[in-house]
């Protein structure tokens, strides 16, 4: 989902976004999928795809006459999401290593999915504009972000302990401000409207995930958040150390989220 760095330079990426596919990937991703209304023969994207948490209910709800289009820059990503594609005969997926700026569908989609990738974009509103691009008139945009008080206290305890290691504060700051943009209902409408979209709808999830040490450690490693971590690997194990330390066992997560569907102008 989140987009991750390019390539195989972190295999494990996809194992850390698996563990914690059951209980908040894939809940969004089905959500997703439904407030999108993804029908029968429907041309699909879904932009960081990760390990098809949306990517394998809208190819099942498109049907055989449809197809899925599945983005990211993570090929472990890409490898579990394919995997899992051939486990359910899915043959309609199509997976492929691209950044969504540089890709060019031969034919415009009826529907594009975004779960929570519009943060890994080069550039967020160039980046969004991009997306609405590939859709046809009257196709849809469905997007979830993250509402306003999810990650925290998460996300700032880790940009914190980033930061003690040396690593630039402006990457936690760049990524806190996105998340700002987008994270309630008015903002998040006012954004889609900004770039076209009609009829745009946003909708409230509330939701919370227990964490365990190693499932928190996980939510890092596999998602757009390992981005703020050093490079050094001792420094990765002080940060990865402090965390937990600030977190003191099974915590809640907060990922309350907002699902977001508008459509382009026919």
């Amino acid at each position: 989902m989140p987009l991750t760095p390019t390539g195989s330079a972190f295999r494990e990426d996809a194992e850390h976004f698996e563990r914690l596919a059951p209980s908040l990937w894939n809940p969004v991703g089905n959500a997703l999928v439904a407030a999108a209304e993804v029908g029968l023969g429907d041309r699909v994207l879904d932009v960081g795809c990760g390990t098809g948490a949306a990517t394998i209910p809208a190819a099942q709800t498109a049907g055989p006459d449809g197809y899925v289009d599945g983005l990211d820059r993570s090929d472990a990503m890409l490898e579990a999401a394919g995997a899992k594609a051939r486990t359910l005969n899915l043959d309609t997926i199509r997976l492929h290593a691209a950044d969504p700026m540089q890709w060019d569908p031969a034919e415009p989609y009826d529907v594009v999915l975004a779960a929570y990738a519009v943060y890994g974009l080069a550039e967020l509103d160039a980046g969004a504009a991009r997306l609405v691009a590939m859709l046809r008139a009257g196709g849809t945009l469905a997007l979830s972000t993250w509402a306003d008080g999810a990650l925290v206290p998460f996300g700032p305890l880790l940009a914190e302990a980033c930061t003690a290691e040396g690593v630039d504060p402006g990457l936690a700051r760049e990524l806190a401000d996105r998340i700002g943009r987008l994270n309630t209902p008015d903002r998040l409408r006012n954004w889609l409207e900004g770039l076209g979209l009609e009829q745009v709808q946003v909708q409230a999830v509330p939701a919370t995930v227990q964490l365990t040490p190693d499932l928190a450690w996980s939510l890092v490693l596999g998602s757009d958040l390992r981005r703020l971590l050093p490079e050094d690997p001792a420094a990765v194990e002080r940060v990865r150390s402090r965390l937990l330390g600030e977190l003191g066992g099974e915590s809640a997560f907060n990922a309350d989220s907002l699902l977001a569907v508008g459509r382009r102008a026919a």
